[in-house]
């Protein structure tokens, strides 16, 4: 998450990010586990401190067999990013949605 989070600052700054728009989280875990809402909760905690009311969003958790590299969790995200007035996302990023 930390990772990511570096690469949205480097890309557009997270000044600029007007909201994060979703959240999903891979949870390796047994047939039998079924607390993986609650595995995620710390990613979502994380986003609220950082961006307050616009770290607020929708967010998908999913128990799978097993993740590339054995990693334990896999998380990705949509942010929005405010546009400059003339239509261009602030910081250089590509397009107003950044994954």
């Amino acid at each position: 998450m930390v990772n990511a989070l570096s690469i949205v600052r480097e890309t557009c700054g997270l000044e600029n990010i007007s909201r994060c728009i979703r959240l999903n989280g891979y949870i390796a875990s047994e047939t039998n586990f079924h607390e993986q809402p609650t595995v995620l909760n710390a990613a979502s905690d994380l986003l609220r401190e950082i961006f307050g009311e616009r770290g607020i969003h929708t967010r998908t958790a999913i128990g799978v067999a097993v993740l590339p590299m054995n990693a334990p969790v896999e998380i990705d995200f949509i942010f929005e990013v405010r546009q400059t007035t003339d239509g261009q996302p602030r910081g250089g990023a590509p397009t107003g949605i950044v994954q």
